[in-house]
């Protein structure tokens, strides 16, 4: 075999490449794996603090937001995360399930890397690192133009990801192949990311809430920075947002604040309602969002005012802090020019796309590194 020539070349050795590449491997193709970056999967080096959120026990498709709610359920069907915790077991990296079915491992993130890395010289990958690709031609085959020369095959894998996090090397490489090649795209924004928004100055402050935007709710923490709102909750909920939206967030999830208040003006009537909010938020929040006044000298309108807003606090972001910050985009290659069995674009045989460079993005906790693994398994099996 000509060293340039091969059944596979999987651009991205992420973890949606990295698993296609080794699956199909494993079906004895002759796969190779070029990534642009001088090593492979930064963004599992850098998840979960560093010890990788590499899955979730409850991955399902209702947890992911596509153009097409019902494309994910194939791959998710056939690639489970059952599937990856039994390749993390085999492996004997240790893991713990922390909150809401998000799996870390118990070590670093280097042992999902490593395990990977493993699973592709086994399957025999062919992985060459820092190859930036040039252009990408199709006759019969596919012919890629890199800066370390030309390689050929006759089916190519789009796993580059999406625009988040550019620092980290991510591009459009991904969007703009496939865009070249006639598929279309579902507009890309950031996902998982913080809010600008002008709040009063609680940097650090932190509390348990109730994000919502229309039907769709997420209960975590909520976190004020100096530059707006962020937390587990801001960022679930960002990846439902469209500028000029107004999100609705209950900051006593647990409590009828109407009868609170009530209650505590019948039995702490000398009390500083800013002292009564206290008792439920945190100190420099319950400041913030107090008037003045004991209360005995709050009228019951006021308070039922203040339990309203408690309870839908009302915001309208002036944007978000853009894919600098965003963990995944949104959007990404249009999932009507694919197939949802084998991740191949319908007009172009032989072209595939997996993982967030396709428009499905998952919530928070392990469901995107799920896609990943889901995505590129199926893709794998097919090519």
């Amino acid at each position: 075999m000509n060293r340039r020539d091969f059944d596979v070349i999987v651009a991205g050795a992420g973890a949606a490449g990295l698993m296609c590449a080794i699956r199909a491997g494993q079906r004895g193709r002759r796969v190779l794996l070029l990534d642009h970056a001088d090593k492979v999967g930064k963004k599992i080096l850098i998840s979960g603090g560093g010890r990788c959120n590499f899955t979730n026990l409850l991955s399902r498709p209702e947890a992911f937001l596509s153009g097409n709610p019902h494309f994910c359920k194939s791959a998710l069907a056939r690639y489970t995360q059952h599937d990856f915790i039994a390749l993390v077991d085999r492996h004997r990296i240790a893991w713990h399930e922390k909150t809401l079915g998000q799996l870390f491992c118990d070590g670093s993130a280097r042992q999902i890397v490593a395990m990977l890395l493993a699973e592709g010289e086994a399957a025999g990958v062919d992985l060459r690192v820092a190859h930036r690709i040039a252009g990408i031609e199709k006759a019969d085959r596919f012919t890629v133009d890199t800066d370390h020369g030309v390689f050929t095959a006759a089916s190519l894998v789009l796993a580059t990801g999406g625009l988040s996090i550019p620092k980290m090397g991510a591009t459009d490489f991904a969007h703009e192949t496939a865009r070249r090649f006639g598929l279309k795209l579902a507009d890309p924004r950031p996902a998982l990311v913080p809010f600008t928004l002008e709040v009063p100055e609680l940097s650090g402050v932190s509390l348990e809430v109730v994000a919502r935007l229309g039907r769709v709710g997420f209960r975590e923490a909520m976190l004020f920075t100096h530059r707006g709102l962020s937390g587990p909750a801001i960022l679930q909920i960002s990846s439902y947002w469209r500028d000029g939206q107004e999100i609705s967030i209950d900051l006593l999830p647990d409590t009828d604040a109407d009868a609170f208040l009530k209650e505590r003006k019948r039995t702490r009537p000398k009390a500083e309602l800013r002292t009564v909010l206290a008792e439920l938020l945190p100190q420099r929040l319950a400041q913030s969002l107090a008037p003045v006044g004991t209360m005995a000298n709050l009228r019951g309108r006021d308070l039922a005012a203040l339990a309203a807003r408690l309870k839908a606090w009302k915001i309208a972001p002036g944007g978000t802090e853009g894919y600098a910050k965003a963990e995944v985009t949104v959007g990404g290659i249009d999932t009507d020019g694919l197939s949802s069995r084998t991740m191949e674009a319908r007009k172009v045989p032989g072209l595939y796309a997996i993982g967030e460079a396709v428009d499905v993005t998952g919530w928070l906790g392990g469901y995107n590194f799920q896609w990943a693994w889901s995505s590129g398994w199926v893709a794998g099996e097919a090519v």
